[in-house]
């Protein structure tokens, strides 16, 4: 008796159902359910394969992604190249401050800078004098442009209409015309000898101070009239100090050729004599060193030339001069 001996089937058909095939087909037809008896199959879904093999296939495709990052490109690199740094700034909220020291100053005009300083300086002595050491001396310009504030104050505090020299218009300009005085009064004793030594100086500062006298108001009151009145020593004392140290300096050349004596002549005419002191001195001073007036030297030369012009049209010029007989 013959016998089949079953033989497996390779390894590649024993999943896929379309190659495989019941071993009851190979044999006779007589020993097919004998086969079939024996024979086990194991059918799987084709659809569940394909499947299965499809979602295999598309895990271990690389994506679009990894082909862009994998392929080479003849441009770059083939190395990853590093990610960007994002640098965050971060934002700060906008929020009030008070002005720095240059910017709060660049803001301050001269009075109020003046006013901050002298508060400074009044509360921190030590600060006042480093000031006064430090700060360059004032000229006579400067001197002069700050009584010329000053009494423009005085002027615009004057009312409109009405007397101006009477007390009811004092009243009104008081404050200023103290404030000028004060200022003038301040002012003398820094352009006089010794803390000025330049005569040139001392002498330019009391023409402009002494002009500045002369333009304040006569009052009816003599008792107003007093500030004014006091004011006039004060700078008849002044000329006289300055006129007395010029004298020793140079020779007194700026007394004989400045022309001092033709202003300080015109000071007193319009003071009504309170600078004859003043006059006094520097008439004394020129007649020491053997000069006199420029006004007088004028006079002088003019009856002079007007003598020579005489004799000249007379016929009688050098008759009162000796004459030499024989060699010379």
């Amino acid at each position: 008796m013959n016998s089949v001996l079953r033989t497996p089937p390779p390894p590649h058909q024993l999943f896929d159902a379309h190659l495989s095939q019941p071993r009851s087909s190979l044999l006779p037809p007589q020993h097919w359910s004998t086969a079939q008896a024996n024979t086990t199959i194991t059918v799987s879904h084709p659809s569940t394969s394909s499947s299965n093999r499809k979602r295999k296939a598309e895990d271990e495709e690389p994506q679009a992604d990894d082909r862009v990052m994998l392929s080479p490109s003849p441009g770059l690199s083939t190395r990853s190249l590093p990610a960007q740094r994002q640098i965050k700034r971060t934002r700060t909220g906008v929020i009030g401050k008070p002005l720095a020291l240059p910017r709060l100053l660049e803001t301050l005009d001269a009075s109020s800078l003046r006013g901050v300083l002298q508060s400074i300086c009044t509360q921190h002595p030590e600060i006042g004098s480093e000031v006064e050491h430090t700060a360059p001396r004032p000229s006579v310009p400067s001197a002069l442009g700050v009584l010329k504030e000053y009494e423009s104050s005085l002027q615009s505090s004057f009312p409109f209409g009405g007397d101006s020299s009477s007390d009811y218009a004092y009243n009104r300009v008081r404050a200023p015309l103290i404030a000028l005085l004060d200022a003038l009064a301040d002012f003398t004793p820094h352009f006089l000898p010794p803390n000025q030594t330049q005569a040139s100086q001392s002498l330019a500062f009391l023409d402009g101070a002494t002009g500045v006298l002369h333009r304040l108001p006569n009052w009816h009151s003599f008792q107003n009239t007093l500030h004014k009145q006091n004011a006039y020593e004060e700078m008849s004392g002044a000329w006289t100090l300055a006129i007395r140290e010029a004298a020793k300096r140079a020779g007194g050349m700026q007394l004989q050729y400045g022309g001092w004596d033709q202003k300080l002549a015109k000071h007193n005419q319009q003071s009504g004599g309170k600078l004859q002191d003043a006059v006094n001195e520097l008439s004394a001073n020129i007649g020491w060193m053997g000069g006199q007036p420029q006004g007088q030297q004028q006079s002088g030369r003019g009856d002079d030339l007007s003598s020579v012009r005489q004799e000249l049209l007379s016929g009688t010029y050098g008759s009162n001069l000796p004459v030499h007989v024989g060699p010379w």
